[in-house]
């Protein structure tokens, strides 16, 4: 591990179980995840980002074999205690993950990309943990015009920029902007799903991209 220092290891969690978000992202990435048809041998998916592991264990409980990291010590040592028989360790994007874990036919990625500092470090990493026509699925909040009007209009911007959130948000990306991101780390077949609202609304924005064989 070459990165847990306090500066991205101090994200808080206040207990082991799902959080309000999972509600409208895991049906959809649940939909995904069963449309690859994937046999039950190579049901393998790798989670960066685990956070307290509540994801992680939902994903076994469907048949996943789920390995994953995440650079929040705390959530971390949540995720082991509530679930000690899951792969779940410290580590972060900025850390040779596929060396020390190997690839996988699926990447599951949510709610990261927007607390990262080094965007293409981070889809560097979810490439690189991904074998030859694989899957990466990965979650930021949705922004788009009507949306940033919205919130423009109501007075709520200051909340959903989240400047005084230690460890919170600090990249804000559309679809064309991470679907650029996306493309430049090697990913194709890149399509998009809105989540949770009206689609104009939309809380969270859904990546899915695949590794060419």
């Amino acid at each position: 591990m070459t990165d847990t220092s306090p500066a991205i290891s101090g994200y808080h969690y206040d207990h082991a179980g799902l959080n309000c978000s999972h509600g409208y992202l895991l049906p959809t990435v649940f939909r995904l995840l069963d449309g690859l048809n994937l046999p039950a041998g190579e049901r393998r998916l790798f989670e960066l980002g685990c956070g307290n592991g509540s994801v992680a264990h939902e994903l076994a409980r469907r048949g996943w074999d789920v390995t994953g990291v995440d650079p929040s010590l705390e959530g971390i040592a949540q995720a082991q205690r509530a679930h000690p028989d899951l792969k779940l360790y410290g580590g972060s994007a900025y850390d040779d993950l596929a060396v020390r874990y190997g690839q996988f036919p699926v990447v599951l990625s949510l709610e990261v990309v927007e607390h990262v500092y080094f965007p293409r470090q981070y889809a560097a990493t979810v490439f690189s943990l991904l074998q030859g026509g694989g899957t990466a699925i990965l979650s930021t909040p949705y922004h788009g015009y009507w949306k940033n009007l919205a919130l423009a209009l109501s007075g709520k911007l200051d909340r959903h920029f989240t400047a005084l959130w230690d460890h919170g948000h600090i990249k804000f990306w559309s679809m064309k902007t991470l679907a650029e991101l996306l493309r430049e780390a090697g990913f194709t077949d890149i399509h998009f799903h809105r989540v949770g609202r009206l689609p104009p609304l939309a809380k969270a924005v859904i990546a899915v991209a695949r590794r060419i064989p």
